[in-house]
């Protein structure tokens, strides 16, 4: 597994940039598109798999909320796959903004760069280790 490189993280932000742009416009059906086809989902919710699951869960947040990422750690598993680790800002027009980090892996695929798998942790809810 090879450590980040700045070509990396231009992948990684060519499809994230995209996603946050969908999501801060409330367009659940474009922040889908940024998935495969078979993408698993873990949000904060229960898991789905595919893109109409993530639909439904972007669809199902409140209208007004923005995404603000930085990238953590990059890394290339494989020639095909991008893993990435993020600190997500999610801010609400009615509640405190909630600070997430997030794992994804992108895959290529014949028509680009996408998530295939995407999870969500709060590490604030993690229980402290002895």
């Amino acid at each position: 597994m090879h450590r980040s490189t700045a070509a990396d993280e231009t992948i990684l932000r060519g499809v994230l940039d995209g996603w946050k742009a969908a999501v801060d416009q409330h367009r659940p059906d474009r922040a889908a598109a940024h998935f495969t086809e078979d993408a698993i989902f873990q949000g904060l919710h229960p898991y789905s798999v595919g893109r109409a699951g993530v639909a439904a869960y972007y669809d199902a947040q409140p209208l007004g909320m923005t995404a603000d990422y930085r990238v953590l750690e990059t890394r290339r598993p494989a020639e095909h796959l991008v893993l990435g680790y993020l600190s997500v800002d999610f801010a609400f027009t009615d509640r405190p903004t909630l600070t997430v980090h997030l794992g994804v892996l992108l895959q290529r695929t014949g028509q680009g760069w996408a998530i295939a798998h995407y999870q969500v942790s709060r590490l604030d809810q993690l229980p402290s280790t002895p």
